[in-house]
């Protein structure tokens, strides 16, 4: 459950489930898993609901005699293992998310080398995860209380990993960690994103890198230059900015105010042109006004942001926000703002998708489904992003194919395509 984080310490748990015997699926509705092991989210509100649903239900088959035990990992487990156990009991055990030892141990697996995953993506791409935890305070999140403070993975062991990936098929890395743009201060006294970027792009078989959860304030404009100079590093950049009202920005503490997050945005489109941004944005968060909304709104028509999600504010208990800030915003106002803001960042979808028709453009291929081959650009990320629909014969084409297509129609969201040629 949860994010692409939660996904690789799934997928290295089961590596080592495999090293120790058993026969892994990542589906739990398989009628030949027995044991089922619920990797929980923790962020945000919807997002624990969901996971304690899945747990529920799970819950339940157990009670039915359809799988032999329960366990519950991750953020959620991390932060409330004593009440799951008191009001869950079909629930076997529950560990947290700062360590797999624990279930390790139960599912009496052993250790395998760091670089050992069962992916649980297509085989032509995968995340990495460069460092654990986050030593920012924002007023909003929980994740530090959760996962601890920042650690990176040295440089090393990340090009070994990458090289693993590789060599089992892997042709587009998802870079990500709680704050990708920190990476390197604990381990070398500065940052070193660029650095490991550029590393990477030497990998062979390694076509596409793309970053995912940059933070704004420091940002390193050296990781600009290497996008822009670095053909296999994608023109694509997750930077979640929240808001941009001043007085938001300070409640969140984050570190940056409005002009400082305007002038990055301006920056980072003239340093890599054909630049793609995804963002998201927080409506609601303890003393939001109508006007600081309204500014909102007027950055997003600003700025033009290819991709952008939306989140209600929720209370997190433990954080700056919940502990001292009064959450004043109705739930009904928040969900008017959200529902405003994502009616507005659909028009300005639909505007750029449509401007692409007639173009050309170089894509992945991820899969067939119902009589069209479904591929993404180096502007679309698998999961969150759209995707281009390519027509082409069952038999043209192949998962982890890159190819270039010629844009025929757009939609909000996604892109019509035909094949062009191979390569």
């Amino acid at each position: 459950m949860g994010c692409s984080k939660n996904l690789v310490d799934s997928e290295r748990l089961a590596a080592r489930a495999a090293a120790a015997g058993w026969d892994v699926v990542f589906d739990s509705n398989d009628p030949g898993a027995r044991v089922v092991v619920v990797n929980t989210c923790g962020f945000i509100g919807d997002a624990k609901e969901e996971s304690i649903e899945m747990i529920l239900s799970l819950a339940a088959a157990r009670e039915r005699g359809e799988i032999d035990r329960l366990y519950v990992i991750g953020c959620l487990s991390e932060r409330y293992a004593d009440e799951l156990r008191a009001e869950i009991p079909e629930v076997d055990a529950c560990f947290g998310a700062r360590s797999l030892d624990g279930i390790v141990e139960e599912l009496g697996a052993g250790h395998t080398p760091a670089t050992t995953r069962v992916l649980s993506t297509p085989p032509h791409y995968a995340y990495l995860k460069i460092s654990e935890g986050c030593d920012r305070r924002c007023g909003f999140c929980a994740i530090p209380l959760i996962r601890g403070p920042h650690v990176s993975v040295p440089i090393e062991e990340l090009a070994a990993e990458a090289q693993a990936l590789a060599a089992g098929g892997v042709r587009e890395l998802i870079v990500i960690a709680q704050d990708t743009t920190y990476y390197g201060l604990d381990l070398y006294g500065e940052r070193r994103l660029a650095e490991l970027l550029r590393r990477l792009a030497a990998i062979d078989g390694i076509e596409w890198i793309r970053l995912h959860y940059a933070y704004p304030a420091g940002f390193p404009e050296d990781v600009a230059e290497a996008m822009r100079d670095e053909p296999k590093i994608c023109k694509y950049l997750d930077i979640p900015l929240q808001h941009i009202a001043a007085g938001q920005l300070r409640a969140m503490k984050r570190g940056h105010g409005g002009d400082e997050t305007r002038a990055l945005v301006r920056r980072l489109r003239e340093a890599v042109p054909g630049l793609a941004l995804r963002t998201t944005m927080l409506v609601g968060y303890p003393g939001e006004t109508e006007a600081d909304f309204e500014e909102l709104l007027d950055f997003v028509r600003e700025a033009r942001f290819e991709r952008l999600g939306v989140f209600p504010y929720s209370a997190e208990e433990g954080t700056y926000s919940a502990d001292s800030l009064a959450d004043d915003v109705p739930d009904e106002v928040k969900r008017q703002r959200a529902e405003r803001l994502m009616s507005l960042q659909a028009d300005i979808s639909a505007e750029l998708n449509a401007a692409l028709v007639g173009s050309t453009t170089r894509v992945i291929v991820d899969r067939r489904e119902g009589g069209t081959w479904v591929c993404r650009s180096e502007r679309d990320s698998p999961e969150v992003d759209g995707e281009i629909l390519v027509g082409a014969p069952d038999d043209a084409l192949s998962p982890g194919d890159l190819i270039t297509v010629s844009i025929t129609g757009a939609d909000e969201h996604d892109l019509f395509a035909t094949f062009s040629r191979g390569e």
